[in-house]
């Protein structure tokens, strides 16, 4: 039963971790800072879920990035794009429209 649950919040979770990540890397980020970011915000995200992730909104424009090696370790570092930002107000908008839909059905515990 836990696991038909996990899978439903998985699926809730996916979109706004998009939304999430545009928000956070209007200043430059790199991937492992973004996942603490991320938590510390109360998005559980992995890993394995965020890199992916990155890699995808890079491809499609809405992320930049640059390799930062001025440390011992040389990270790559994502950036909001112009394009992003536009998403991000699209999503947000959206969001919020969908929030006020849900806060607007009826107030009775399901089944009852």
């Amino acid at each position: 039963m836990v696991e038909a649950f996990e899978t439903h919040l998985q699926e809730l979770r996916r979109g706004t971790i998009v939304l999430a990540c545009l928000q956070l890397l209007q200043s430059p980020g790199y991937g492992y800072g973004l996942l603490q970011e991320l938590e510390a915000a109360g998005f559980e995200t992995e890993a394995n879920t965020l890199y992916p992730l990155l890699r995808r909104l890079e491809k499609q424009g809405h992320l930049t990035s640059y390799w930062n090696t001025e440390e011992s370790r040389p990270r790559k570092f994502y950036q909001t794009s112009e394009a992003g930002l536009r998403l991000a107000g699209v999503l947000y908008q959206e969001w919020q429209r969908l929030t006020e839909s849900i806060a607007a059905l009826p107030d009775q515990p399901p089944g009852s």
